[in-house]
């Protein structure tokens, strides 16, 4: 019996039993309307369900804090292997086999006492990340939170997450201190929380970090952004922490807190979920007040326009390049700066559209993308994350999904590609960009933020500023995931089934894509809000417009 058997037979099993809970539920609910008492059914149900939710978090919970013998980790081990070996396209890029079969080996030897699976992951994690996909990652397991423990939170101000953070090697610094707390300054570095050097955190953390291939840019920007996350979940949520800092050769000590937000603050907070028509097409993002989605006329004149893109998210994408380029065009804009600095990636769909006003001619943006064999498309979790209305919807949806992705695949050369609209002919858009286009990047750029600006510097149609990319040049792998959960920890391993690789001529520098101008900032420039990149493009439009006058 092969494992794709084995797991075609756990979706068929799955789709039989949603089909049983959506006839049960349709049932009650014509119960609910049959009877005189309505409401006193539909709360049944209802109570139902909350009672399943409830139980289903409180054994989770239960699960994460539990020991588990060193056999079954082992298990774990091989399993997680089995399966990178039998989905991942590409899994020797960037370390060999007997490498890779080495580490897994060792690992084993090391799991000698019952773990968590916290401190399982912590042992598991550095190996994945040793393979050097970006993309592949173990979930880390984290406690789950009732729906009142989820609104408590939410009536309370964030304890670090109030702060803007710069790593520099083993060093944590605070660079933007958003409400004043306690009146620290931009530009002091934590030492320690809780009497635990932050040099420790940042060593432990670095190793579950990996971008693609031997890129050396991207770590630091992910580990500002993912250091607290990385913190809370192997620490918990707390109302209180002791942070003892250093701020021009003063050591200082401060008491965090987690304060309770105002009415005002919670007013704030609904009105920035609301989706105006502004908000929609330039991706409004609640969480940090912020849009996803930027675009101005930069200067006195319209000859210098300015897109800032922090996510590729595809939300309302079209209508806003629609909107830009007929602007730019309208504008007669001469030249064109995009910026891509900290976006790590998102939709395909959103940069090949994007792509489409930055060419005049004809262009295929990605090649063929291969998986391991026609089946792998159904390996994605299909009924992942679906409570028991989703389960009975996705049950009646399956035949669809599974036949489209059965005929999704096609073999040339003994290799199996994925149908993909990325990798056929396009063509320019009417409101194609002509003028000359810079292009922003630093080491936060990151999958389709590194395919479409190693396909735009390939096609020598732009200037890229700024530092290497943290994705790889050459490609990743990712697309769309298979999450496997380890039977014994029940971790999730989220494994990418796509390699989509740009359509160039390949660098083979196993590294990420690497400016036609090198440009970096340093500490003191993000405390001051300097832009050295940005200043450079402004320094050479304003040279070249003056050696045309």
């Amino acid at each position: 019996m092969t494992l794709y058997y084995h797991d075609d037979l756990k979706m068929i099993n799955l789709y039989f039993l949603t089909k049983i809970i959506s006839i049960l539920i349709i049932k009650l609910f014509n119960l609910a309307v049959e009877k005189p008492n309505v409401q006193k059914n539909y709360f049944i149900l209802f109570l139902l369900l909350i009672i399943t939710s409830c139980g289903s978090i409180r054994r989770h919970n239960e699960q994460k804090a539990s020991c588990i013998p060193p056999e079954k980790l082992k298990e774990d081990v091989d399993f997680a292997y089995s399966k990178l070996k039998e989905m991942h396209p590409q899994l020797y890029w960037y370390i060999s086999q007997k490498d890779l079969d080495h580490k897994f080996d060792s690992l084993k030897k090391t799991i000698t006492e019952p773990l968590t699976p916290l401190q399982f992951y912590f042992k598991l994690q550095p190996v994945i990340a040793d393979i050097r996909e970006g993309h592949l990652s173990l979930r880390i397991p984290r406690k789950k939170f009732t729906k009142k423990e989820i609104k408590g939170l939410e009536h309370k101000k964030g304890m670090f997450s109030r702060f803007e953070y710069y790593v520099k090697d083993d060093h944590l610094f605070i660079v933007e201190n958003k409400d004043s707390i306690e009146n620290i300054k931009p530009g002091t570095e934590i030492l320690t929380i809780n009497d635990i050097p932050v040099s420790e955190y940042l060593k432990k953390y670095r190793q579950l970090v990996s971008s693609d291939g031997f890129n050396t840019t991207f770590q630091p920007y992910f580990l500002k952004d993912w250091f607290f996350y990385f913190y809370v979940a192997e620490n918990g949520f707390t109302d209180h922490a002791k942070i003892e800092t250093l701020y021009n050769g003063e050591r200082k000590v401060y008491y965090l807190k987690r304060e309770s937000k105002s009415e005002n603050d919670l007013k704030n907070d609904k009105e920035q979920k609301k989706r105006t028509a502004e908000k929609k097409v330039n991706d409004y993002v609640a969480f940090n007040n912020s849009y996803n989605r930027n675009f101005k006329f930069l200067g006195k004149d319209s000859s210098i326009a300015y897109i800032k893109v922090k996510s590729f998210s595809r939300d309302y994408s079209e209508k806003f390049y629609k909107e830009t380029f007929e602007k730019i065009k309208n504008a007669k804009s001469s030249y064109l700066i995009i910026d891509v600095r900290n976006n790590y990636g998102g939709s395909l769909d959103e940069i090949n559209n994007l792509y489409s006003y930055l060419t005049s001619s004809p262009y295929v943006l990605i090649k063929p993308s291969q998986v391991t064999s026609k089946i792998s498309p159904l390996k994605t979790s299909y009924f992942r994350k679906s409570n028991i209305l989703q389960y009975a919807y996705k049950g009646l949806t399956y035949p669809t999904f599974f036949f489209a992705q059965t005929f999704s695949t096609y073999k040339k050369d003994g290799k199996v590609y994925y149908k993909m609209k990325a990798d056929k002919v396009a063509k320019p858009n009417k409101d194609t960009f002509n003028g000359k286009i810079f292009v922003l990047i630093n080491g936060g750029s990151f999958s389709a933020s590194s395919i479409i600006t190693s396909k735009l510097k390939n096609d020598k149609r732009v200037v890229l500023v700024g530092e290497e990319t943290g994705g790889a040049n050459d490609g990743t792998v990712a697309g769309f995931y298979s999450f496997q959960k380890l039977p014994n920890s029940k971790i999730d391993l989220p494994i990418g089934l796509l390699l989509v690789q740009p359509n160039i001529t390949f660098s083979n520098t196993k590294k990420g894509v690497v400016p036609n101008v090198t440009v970096t900032e340093t500490l003191q420039d993000v405390i001051d809000k300097n832009d050295p990149q940005m200043d450079w493009v402004l320094s050479e439009i304003e040279r070249e417009k003056n050696l045309h006058k």
